[in-house]
């Protein structure tokens, strides 16, 4: 029988899964003033609270290869699904302790993938995995599998603060202060090399929400599998969840709570879309 396991960071903003041994690796959030650990523990709403009210720069900090290494247990067959490596280290600690493991146990396997992205659309790209480990694919098959459908998935956010993006030095001080004082809500997707690309800043939230529909057409979203995540803002994204199920009649469309790191990202009220195209 073989003895197979997935990791992926916290940005999944996934703790467990129904059929497969899963083991989520903590990102963590960082000001001068804590340290936030996204697992089980965490306190988000707190977490979020803090950082509204915080004023000085705050930073994100990737799982150490250490980390990702001990999150590999004894599995024969490892798949890793880590945070777009654009915005952090993740990707490249789990591809260090993939070597480290296949040096020390050279008949185990490990699959790193650099999901180009966050949050629910790496919840679909372990969700995925999960499927095909079901299905008794060997190894080299998953691993293809899984790339061709990374090329069928998306992420879409629309973010009502930059706060947090501006006080770790992503964006300029002045573009956060003006999204927060004017009621903009900024809609934009995850780019094909991983880069978070804006779209649409819409002045209030009835018009992001009918942008992030208008793109899912664009992008070629038909009625598939897609997820909402939300920080504090469940009424938002159940108004999005009736527009999408309007709009595409097949939709398959669940909601659920971002995580620490995602929060960290999104902040309050914010909304990421991750979705099936085609």
């Amino acid at each position: 029988m073989r003895n197979v396991k997935i990791v992926a960071d916290s940005s999944a903003d996934l703790l467990t899964l129904n059929t497969v041994p899963f083991q989520s690796v903590p990102l963590k959030v960082i000001t001068a003033e804590h340290e936030y650990v996204d697992d089980e523990h965490l306190d988000i709403p707190s977490m979020v609270e803090d950082l509204q009210h915080y004023k000085g720069r705050s930073s994100s900090a990737c799982p150490s290869v250490g980390e990702w290494l001990a999150a590999f247990g004894d599995a024969d067959e490892v798949y890793c699904v880590a945070i777009t490596a654009t915005l952090s280290g993740s990707y490249n600690a789990a591809c260090m302790a993939k070597q480290l493991y296949e040096e020390q146990f050279p008949d185990r396997h490990v699959y790193v993938l650099n999901s180009l992205s966050a949050g629910p659309e790496l919840q679909l790209l372990v969700e995925k995995l999960q499927e095909f480990l079901a299905h008794g694919l060997p190894f080299e098959e998953v691993c293809a599998q899984l790339d061709d459908y990374r090329e069928q998935t998306g992420l879409l956010f629309s973010l009502e603060s930059l706060k947090n993006f501006a006080n770790n030095g992503r964006v300029s001080p002045l573009l956060a202060k003006a999204v927060g004082l004017l009621g903009i809500r900024v809609v934009g997707r995850a780019g094909d090399k991983g880069d978070l690309e804006p779209l649409d800043k819409c002045r209030g939230q009835s018009r992001a929400l009918d942008a992030i529909v208008a793109h899912l057409k664009e992008f070629g979203y038909a009625g598939g599998k897609l997820y909402i995540h939300h920080c504090q803002n469940e009424a938002a994204a159940e108004e999005l969840r009736a527009r999408v199920t309007a709009a595409f009649t097949q939709a398959r469309v669940m909601i659920a709570a971002c995580r620490g790191l995602c929060s960290f990202y999104a902040e309050h009220g914010g909304l990421l879309v991750g979705y099936e195209r085609g």
